[in-house]
């Protein structure tokens, strides 16, 4: 299955018009970071209360804005290491919260117990989340560009923002739930995927000396630029 990274270049050229307009207006990038991570908090907030499609659109907004502050530090040149940095911290704290908000959802007063199993489910869809992005960014300070696995955050914040958007808590919830319990398996998965790559490449290479990226002839150092590309990919 093509990993949504595939459709980065149809969907820049959709939105193209409108990072023109970010950058004529000059909103420096990180201030767009910054709107995308309280619109986040926002939807983690919107879980606690029950609002799960109003959550959802929330998740996906944030996940906008991760497109169109990576694209505006790049097209105004005001792309910096500090920007790179201050994106992805802000990036898994705004996963942290959802998933937080996620958890008082099933743990309610009055809620069914039943669902209490589902607090242990997100607990490891947070997880997993997290050791998804930092097996990337380990793997690239060591100089191997991992972008393997299926499950990474473009992935999360369609499957996540979407169902909770388009089905909220139908049928006794049980879209959401199935959901949460692929994000929870699917991003475990994806974490071994990429220490099973890693080791692939880099296995009995000294730490002095640079890995091979992809082929075990060809020794190709990671650019300092990929470490953050378009704030969704990690």
């Amino acid at each position: 299955m093509p990993s949504l990274q595939q459709l980065r270049n149809p969907v820049y050229r959709i939105i193209d018009p409108a990072t023109r307009a970010l950058i004529r207006w000059r909103i420096h990038p990180n201030a767009i970071t910054t709107a995308g991570f309280v619109v986040t908090v926002l939807a983690g907030w919107l879980y606690h209360l029950d609002h799960v499609r109003l959550a959802g659109l929330c998740v996906l907004l944030g996940g906008l804005s991760d497109i169109f502050d990576g694209r505006v530090a790049r097209e105004s040149g005001l792309a910096s290491k500090f920007g790179a940095f201050y994106d992805a911290t802000l990036d898994r704290a705004s996963e942290i919260v959802v998933f937080i908000g996620l958890i008082s959802l099933y743990n309610q007063y009055g809620r069914e117990t039943a669902d209490i199993w589902m607090i242990y489910v997100i607990a490891v869809a947070i997880g997993g989340s997290l050791m998804v992005s930092y097996t990337r960014a380990k793997a690239e300070a060591l100089g191997l560009d991992c972008t393997v696995g299926f499950m990474q955050r473009a992935e999360r914040l369609v499957l996540l923002g979407g169902g909770s958007l388009f089905f909220g808590l139908m049928w006794n919830g049980i879209v959401l739930k199935g959901i949460l319990i692929t994000l929870a398996v699917t991003t475990v998965l994806t974490t071994i995927q990429r220490i099973v790559w890693v080791y692939q490449h880099a296995a009995g290479v000294p730490l002095d000396e640079p890995p091979t990226r992809n082929a075990p002839d060809k020794v190709v150092p990671v650019p300092p630029s990929t470490t953050k590309e378009d704030g969704a990919t990690l």
